[in-house]
């Protein structure tokens, strides 16, 4: 153990909070947050309960940094997808970029946004809650973006932007689910293909 690690209040901290947050993404994505105990938590971050707390909160404060964290890291393909030129280019790109943050090397498999909280009894109704809305406000950007390739002439004036945004949000949530459950990176990719294949013409 760091001596540091036992420093009275007002020292500095003794981690890297950065480095210490990676690794709570990690325990949350691999195991939801009903299934991250305190003890997994503070063993993965290296750091002691005391320290967890001065740092980042409580529980469900540390879950929403590490959501934070996971939105800027692995799953920013959804922030890019939305610069695309065209809603088809969008589309492909954001369920590309979702077969491969489901998939990465080192990783645990699927999605932290879809898993973390999926089966969240009453202890777990804030994390839900808060995927919830991160799915919501993720599913509203696509909208946006799409009704701008409606309003550009890109998409046919016929389409439904909210429609096409919940549907690139289910065939991306059921990548993840897949993903967990061992399907592999190119089977994946097949599924978005033919996903693609019902894509209104531009």
């Amino acid at each position: 153990m760091e001596s540091t690690r036992r420093a009275p209040i007002g020292r500095p901290r003794g981690f890297d909070a950065d480095e210490a947050l990676e690794r709570a993404v990690l325990v949350f994505w691999e195991q939801g947050y009903e299934g991250a105990s305190l003890t997994d938590l503070t063993s993965a971050m290296g750091i002691t309960r005391t320290s967890m707390y001065a740092a980042f909160g409580n529980k469900e404060e540390l879950f929403r940094k590490a959501l934070e964290r996971y939105t800027e890291g692995p799953a920013a393909y959804a922030a890019r997808a939305l610069e695309e030129p065209t809603a088809r280019g969008v589309a492909t790109a954001f369920l590309a970029g979702s077969v491969r943050a489901s998939t990465r090397p080192g990783c645990p498999a699927g999605c932290l946004g879809v898993q973390g909280s999926l089966a969240a009894g009453e202890p777990g109704r804030v994390a839900r809650d808060t995927l919830v809305a991160w799915r919501d406000e993720g599913r509203s950007r696509l909208r946006d973006r799409f009704q701008q390739a409606v309003d550009e002439g890109d998409l046919p004036p016929d389409a439904d932007p909210g429609l096409l945004a919940r549907y690139v949000m289910t065939v991306a949530n059921g990548i993840a689910v897949q993903a967990a459950g061992g399907t592999g990176r190119d089977e994946l990719q097949q599924v978005v293909d033919a996903a693609l294949r019902n894509w209104p013409p531009g």
